[in-house]
């Protein structure tokens, strides 16, 4: 059993954390029990991943990509409740913008959205209990939302990231504690990356994805905000 002491709002909080295992834990804060449920490790994810979208080569008109494929979703960094969304779909949205509002460990969290474009769907609900990795928000980012203009000339081939190239993000603000991954090193969906301490907890950061380890923008130690880049995918 692992215990902590935090203050918030000039209040004392002890909490507790229980591992009952398969994925169960029993969070004692003050007094007062909670049952978590973690969800499985391919569930697991950061909560936020950015995936640049294809480049568009020029000359004839091109369709709008459906908005799945460049969609970024914003996600739960961990179980909670939401109290309130701050978004609706069709709404522009900045990064950092406030996405949802979520209580977890009676503390309130700010989601943002990681880059810049056009809510496309809400899923979560005030009132609603989610799970770690859950679904809240979709955004489509806004250079991928405009089709490329016909006169436009081809780019060089070096400048078109590859379809499956991303980044994992800070789900929240922490500081890193071990980084398990290195550049040239391939990776399977699930893989820890590195592990975050935040909150007086320790939380794994996992690949969403199989793929190569481009460049590890952390070191150990570090002090990280929340949606800073921690790992670049080829």
């Amino acid at each position: 059993m692992k215990e902590f002491s935090f203050k918030l709002n000039g209040k004392d909080f002890k909490a507790q954390v229980d591992e009952k295992g398969d994925g169960r834990l029993t969070i004692t804060v003050n007094g007062k029990a909670y049952s978590v449920e973690v969800p499985e490790q391919a569930k697991a994810v950061a909560p936020h991943v950015v995936r640049p979208t294809a480049a568009v080569a020029g000359g004839a008109p091109v369709a709008r990509p459906a908005a799945s494929s460049v969609s970024e979703n914003v996600v739960a960094p961990l179980p909670g409740t939401i109290t309130s969304v701050a978004v609706k779909e069709g709404q522009k949205v900045k990064r950092g913008d406030v996405v949802v509002v979520m209580e977890a460990m009676k503390m309130a969290n700010d989601i943002v959205a990681n880059q810049d474009g056009v809510v496309t769907r809400v899923v979560a609900q005030p009132g609603q209990s989610v799970n770690q990795g859950d679904v809240l928000v979709e955004i489509q980012g806004e250079a991928a939302s405009q089709a490329a203009p016909s006169a436009a000339p081809a780019p060089a081939p070096h400048a078109a990231p590859a379809a499956d190239a991303g980044a994992v993000v800070a789900p929240l603000p922490g500081t890193i504690k071990q980084i398990k991954v290195k550049a040239g090193q391939d990776v399977q969906r699930g893989d820890v990356l590195v592990t975050l301490e935040a909150m007086k907890m320790e939380n794994d950061i996992q690949a969403t994805q199989a793929g190569k380890v481009k460049a590890v923008l952390v070191q150990s130690d570090q002090q990280v905000q929340q949606g800073d880049v921690l790992v670049e995918f080829e």
